[in-house]
């Protein structure tokens, strides 16, 4: 498997950088994407309204379809289950919906541009793109990867001043023999 090049350690940690933001970013859009989900899927059955006739930041309920049961949000080509929002204002819990949905491609693009400077196999970035859709798991492989990669990028950066350490010294002790002999 190829290494990357000491020059890309640069763009690797801004990379990193930047895939440690989206991975906080999308793993609390995904848990309150989670919570809508359970607030309007569940009997409960409401949605989250900014302003509007409610007030300030209200729940409205949701007209819920006959065929509409717990299990429909799992199974949604399975019936006619229909929920109508009743509510008036802007509606967060869509807003938390579509916000999660388009945040996850600006994830995706920061987990390839890690995955990809970092030259690992393809599993591995399934394993980041998961982040985005399995509740918590964002802020694990944030740990992880961040982890991994600081880890990797240090001791690539030790061996090679190593290295550089021995050719100085190697070319050093060379032109000292050169000035000894007669």
């Amino acid at each position: 498997m190829p290494q990357p090049k000491l020059a890309t350690f640069p763009q690797i940690r801004g990379a990193l950088r930047f895939y440690q933001i989206c991975s906080v970013i999308t793993g609390v859009g995904l848990l309150l994407l989670v919570a809508e989900m359970i607030l309007k899927y569940t009997p409960l059955h409401v949605e989250l309204f900014l302003g509007g006739s409610g007030g300030f930041l209200w729940f409205a309920p949701a007209i819920v379809g006959p065929d509409c049961l717990w299990w429909s949000m799992f199974a949604p080509m399975t019936n006619d289950c229909e929920i109508i929002s009743t509510g008036d204002g802007f509606n967060v819990s869509l807003a938390i919906l579509v916000v999660h949905g388009w945040f996850y491609v600006v994830y995706l693009f920061a987990c390839f541009r890690v995955w990809s400077l970092m030259r690992w196999r393809f599993p591995r970035f399934l394993a980041l793109a998961g982040g985005g859709v399995v509740p918590f798991l964002s802020f694990f492989m944030e740990i992880r990867v961040a982890r991994d990669v600081k880890r990797y990028l240090a001791e690539r950066e030790a061996a090679a001043a190593a290295r550089a350490a021995e050719k100085r010294a190697a070319a050093t002790s060379s032109t000292d023999d050169l000035e000894v002999a007669p």
